[in-house]
């Protein structure tokens, strides 16, 4: 009982609890203050791997002395259980300490890993920068990845160890209170037999005090009545007498048996308690030491591998495996990147082109033989924009109507393939200097071409795109703007002429079968073109769009959807308002609503909850409960409408404006005559963007 307390030494590094594969050596004290430098060894040294001074000395005996007098006192019991109770206390605490720390890093680290991932992909997008700057990021990254790993390990290290000690500190709780019932039992039993001894001493002493006022005369003597009238004084002498000795019977024997369980108490009971107590305390507090010298261990390693991967070390004077991060960094060649680039689009730079010059077409002059070239600044808009709609240059020419003009061979440059008959002949035409060769007639046929190859034959697309640009700054509307849509979107199409591939008014089962993407193509054109254009866009959604032009981009999409690309403004027309009202018509006209009809009394009756978290945790099951083309359709609008309501404060579209103008082109019109079903279409839409990111993820 009077030996030393045991000393734990620190942890060493060798220890299997967390041991991840890394680059840096073991890290316990001595390798750590090599790994980072005299500055730090000598700190790291006196406080992890010198004992307490007086540790080096021993144990006082003085103290060793009181510390036992107090022990096996009276109290030594309670003052054990109590030091037991903080043990226990100190080590939940530091299991909780654990736990957190280690749900912090995991968590760090997932995040950190999600960050790498994303960036990976981001790096390896054709979009992005390559050469140098690709391989000496993605080099970093990794260095981040490992990182993540080495934080996910360390959190894994800390969860077991707070599993361990909070089972280690029930278990000693529950042993403390045996030795409470116990010990305090055995205490409690010998006080009781003490105070009834006490008690039975004062009535003798009492007693014996009014026998002798009796015997000396004394008429305060006590009462000197009977029941059958006044006591003589030697009845009364007699009678406490009596009393007397049968007082002094009794608390001889309650002396006696107090003195019993008091001995029994000092020799058996008591010892024993302290003892196990004791026991309890040191592996307690020998446990709790323990986990904490581990968690220093695994902390130290995090660090040291941490830093060896962001500044890997030299081992045995040979070079790291893996450089710096500020070195791949320092790797990244800007003039060689540029260098690289732009050398890759070299095979794609045009032969160089002849001077463009004018040739008079020769049956509108016949008498000459020679025509006068025009002057180039006359002709510069014109030839740029020949340029861009015109077919390469390696394709053979066709020869115009025979006419003897030897003088004024025609260059690569002055053919253009013969424009369609157009309903309405342009008078401004000949001022772009466009090198037309002949007229159409009704009963001419066109001139042969034996060496034109077969993709010749849509010459009429390049001739389309080699037309100007209407004047005005922006596109016309009615039939003319819809020519100046198929123009700069390059797909041509008929108003007439029935839907090549509809889009409008099919299911969204049939549109992924048919497509193979679960979010139709319209819906990602328009989403895009808003996010693009139009979240800064006061009633977004709000305001209506032109009905005409709604109509024609409706029908560009059924003709050729994988041909429209709505990144382009000029697509259409820069009237965002108009993309909007067309991706609400697709909702409207769809076979079946997106949240379906099989789903409408469900999602109506979840907007009647009153509870907020209730009503979006139903909402949330029957979202999942969604066909798949419905489901990841309803996700990709709602994190876009979401994001308009970010921008809440300019477009002036907040939830509430967004439910309503969204709920029947979801949900459908509502069943019968009860016009409250509106308000709760309208709160369904209002409750799913007000948790969107816990119902849909983000990523």
């Amino acid at each position: 009982m009077a030996g030393n307390p045991p000393v734990l030494p620190p942890v060493d590094g060798t220890d299997t609890g967390f041991n991840p594969n890394f680059d840096s050596p073991s890290s316990n004290g001595n390798a750590l203050a090599e790994g980072l430098g005299s500055a730090s060894a000598e700190p790291m040294q006196s406080t992890c791997t010198q004992p307490p001074e007086a540790l080096q000395n021993g144990p006082d005996p003085k103290v060793q002395e009181e510390v036992q007098r107090v022990l096996y006192s009276d109290i030594g019991v309670g003052t054990l259980l109590n030091r037991l109770k903080a043990s226990i206390a100190s080590a939940r605490d530091f299991s909780t300490f654990l736990k957190r720390r280690g749900a912090t890093e995991e968590e760090h680290a997932s995040t950190l890993r999600k960050l790498t991932r994303s960036t990976m992909e981001n790096i390896q997008k054709p979009d992005a920068r390559h050469e140098s700057y690709q391989r000496q990021f993605q080099m970093a990254v990794h260095a981040n990845e490992r990182i993540a790993d080495n934080g996910t390990q360390y959190g894994l290290a800390l969860h077991a160890m707070h599993e361990n000690l909070l089972q280690l500190a029930t278990k000693m709780d529950s042993s403390r209170k045996t030795w409470k019932q116990q010990g305090l039992a055995a205490e409690k039993k010998v006080h009781d037999a003490e105070a009834l001894a006490e008690k039975a001493k004062a009535k003798y002493d009492q007693l014996a005090e009014d026998l002798d006022r009796v015997k000396t005369g004394d008429t305060g003597a006590g009462r000197k009545f009977g029941i059958k009238g006044p006591k003589s004084a030697a009845q009364h002498e007699e009678d406490l007498g009596r009393k007397l000795q049968a007082a002094d019977q009794d608390y001889a024997s309650k002396v006696q048996t107090a003195q019993a369980y008091r001995k029994e108490l000092v020799a058996t009971t008591r010892p024993q308690a302290v003892s196990a107590l004791l026991d309890l305390i040191k592996e307690m507090d020998a446990a709790l030491t323990m986990e904490m010298q581990k968690y220093a261990s695994f902390t130290e390693k995090l660090a040291v591998n941490n830093g060896q991967v962001v500044s890997p070390q030299s081992r045995d004077g040979t070079a790291p495996p893996t450089p710096s991060i500020n070195k791949m960094i320092y790797e990244i060649n800007n003039d060689r990147d540029f260098e690289e680039y732009i050398s890759k689009h070299a095979s794609k730079v045009p032969a160089v082109r002849t001077e463009v010059q004018y040739v008079k077409h020769p049956t509108l002059a016949p008498s000459q033989g020679q025509q006068k070239p025009l002057p180039v600044a006359s002709n510069d808009r014109r030839t740029s924009m020949l340029m861009q709609g015109s077919q390469p240059s390696s394709f053979p020419q066709p020869q115009p109507q025979p006419q003897p003009q030897p003088e004024a061979p025609q260059s690569p440059q002055q053919f253009m393939p013969p424009q369609q008959p157009e309903p309405i002949q342009q008078p401004s035409y000949q001022t772009y200097g466009t090198p037309y060769q002949e007229q159409p007639l009704p009963d001419q046929q066109q001139p042969p071409y034996p060496n034109q190859p077969p993709s010749f034959s849509n010459a009429s697309r390049y001739s389309q795109a080699a037309q100007p640009p209407p004047p005005q700054s922006e596109y016309p509307r009615g039939p003319a703007g819809q020519v100046a849509a198929q123009q700069s979107s390059g797909v041509t199409y008929s108003s007439s002429a029935p839907p090549v591939n509809p889009v409008f008014g099919v299911s969204l089962d049939e549109l992924f079968r048919r497509d193979g993407s679960p979010v139709p193509l319209v819906v990602y054109q328009c989403i895009q073109a808003i996010d693009l254009f139009g979240l800064e866009i006061e009633g977004i959604y709000r305001i209506p769009g032109t009905s005409s032009h709604i109509q024609s981009l409706k029908t560009m999409f059924d003709t050729d959807t994988s041909q429209v690309d709505f990144r382009n403004p000029e697509a259409f027309q820069h009237d965002v308002n108009s993309v909007a009202g067309l991706l609400k018509q697709f909702f409207r006209e769809l076979p079946d609503p997106l949240l379906t009809r099989e789903f409408y009394n469900k999602f109506i009756d979840a907007a009647r909850v009153e509870d907020d978290t209730t009503r979006r945790d139903s909402m949330h099951a029957l979202i999942n409960g969604l066909p798949d083309p419905n489901y990841a359709t309803l996700r990709a609008l709602m994190l876009h409408l979401h994001r308009v309501q970010q921008n809440a404060e300019v477009n002036r579209m907040s939830t509430a404006n967004l439910g309503i103008c969204w709920a029947p082109s979801v949900m459908g019109p509502h069943k019968g005559n009860n016009m409250a079903d509106a308000g709760l279409q309208a709160r369904v839409v209002i409750t799913i963007l007000d948790n969107v990111l816990q119902i849909f993820d983000e990523d």
